[in-house]
């Protein structure tokens, strides 16, 4: 976990890779902010990185 205790901001996360990334961030330990136009396409990403055992939030 080298990124442990840091703050990842993810922009264009919704999806692709911009979401590829944010899952990746969380999977390395660091709490992630994904940022996307519309609030409902980050459901999916905010999911995706919880499921990594971090805290991660959205913002349009």
């Amino acid at each position: 976990m080298r990124l442990k205790d840091k703050v990842a901001i993810i922009t264009g996360a919704a999806r692709g890779i911009g979401q590829a990334t944010a899952v990746k961030f969380a999977q390395e330990g660091a709490r992630v902010v994904v940022c996307d136009l519309k609030p409902e396409w980050l459901t999916e990403s905010v999911a995706l990185c919880q499921a990594q055992g971090v805290e991660a939030i959205g913002c349009a």
